[in-house]
């Protein structure tokens, strides 16, 4: 018998399988093959985000469980897929040193934030015409590794099928199926795809674009995460990532010159020495962010058993583990969710019959 029919292998979908795995549930997963938004995403944790450094919600929390589920996953799989690094906020104007300056002496701040540098004093190649500050704490995930170990896992243990899933094939009635399947639940973890899901496109979805270049260059750089508005992630001495655009018109994966030169410009704003790098890759892809940038997680209203785990947005790498945590408490054990993440908070307030 199978337990949960998971729709889509990106991190939301892999992450929750292998939780419900661990506690002895009977997984499977169904998924297209093609490339995902987590396979193309940096990865990145930066638990102080904005002009106004605030905090992640629950960073305190989601941080220490997503670093135990990486290093328990590197275990496993004798293989890390988190690479802590510190990241180097570049400010972009004398606001943003201000507002640092008074995040400094937060105790709530400290665990996050280093010293300030401020305007006159330079690192390596970089412009820095307003100071910078260094953020503790930071790091990236290897999505791309890891969603392919987990893959091979999931295969090995027989809970792992590669198919187009078509929400025709779904028969509610007298008792839960697709094609020949008949879970206990279907729990859907398509990221922006949800926005067509019959069940769940009611879900205020912000989905936006986003395009990440990889480019080789020669200069020295700081072994460090770079935030200058975008990021730049330093994979190796010569090999970059830098991104992300956003774009909430154009819905599609395909990558533009019009994003390429935006974020070639934001470079050259930091550096110089970077404007002769050499371009390898461009990727594109669409996140599936929410209107109140919180998760849609929980069970349809009408039909229970079906379910939805989805809309991480940029933050999937930080808030993932916790919430799959979270979600299989509620699934197997009747916890309620967080209500700020249940989509009970929308079908409550927000629509009606």
């Amino acid at each position: 018998m199978i337990d949960f029919l998971i729709i889509g292998q990106g991190l939301a979908g892999s992450l929750l399988a292998w939780e419900l795995i661990q506690r002895g549930s009977k997984v499977v997963i169904i998924d297209n093959g093609r490339e995902n938004a987590s396979q193309v995403a940096a990865g990145l944790i930066n638990p102080v985000t904005g002009m106004r450094f605030v905090k992640s919600a629950d960073v305190d929390t989601l941080l220490p469980a997503a670093k135990r589920r990486y290093f328990q996953l590197a275990y496993f799989f004798h293989q890390e897929f988190y690479v802590e690094k510190p990241m180097l906020r570049i400010f972009q104007s004398d606001s943003e040193l201000k507002n640092a300056a008074k995040r400094i002496n937060n105790p709530d701040y400290q665990a996050y934030l280093g010293g300030i540098q401020p305007p006159g004093k330079t690192i390596d190649d970089l412009a820095t015409p307003f100071g910078f500050l260094e953020q503790k704490q930071t790091g990236y995930l290897l999505t791309r590794p890891l969603l392919s170990c987990l893959k091979a896992f999931f295969i090995a243990n027989n809970s792992y099928r590669q198919a187009d899933f078509d929400y025709r094939d779904v028969q509610l009635q007298p008792s839960l199926r697709w094609l020949d399947i008949a879970p206990k639940q279907i729990i859907f973890c398509e990221g922006h795809q949800a926005t067509q899901n019959p069940w769940f496109c009611d879900l205020p979805f912000q989905p936006v674009k986003g395009e990440i270049l990889t480019l080789e260059h020669q200069i020295s750089l700081p072994d460090k995460i770079l935030n200058y508005g975008n990021w730049l992630i330093p994979l190796n001495a010569r090999q970059i990532r830098i991104g992300a655009t956003f774009d909430r018109e154009n819905l599609d994966t395909r990558t533009t010159e019009q994003g390429k030169n935006e974020l070639l410009a934001a470079l050259s704003q930091v550096s110089t020495g970077l404007t002769k790098a050499t371009l390898t890759n461009h990727q594109a892809n669409i996140r599936p962010c929410t209107l109140d940038k919180q998760p849609f997680i929980g069970r349809h209203p009408k039909h229970q058993q079906l379910a939805i785990f989805n809309g991480f947005g940029a933050k999937g790498s930080l808030q993932i583990p916790r919430y799959s945590q979270l979600f299989a408490d509620a699934l197997l054990s009747g916890n309620p969710l967080p209500k700020t993440c249940n989509i009970q908070r929308y079908y409550e307030t927000h629509f009606t019959g």
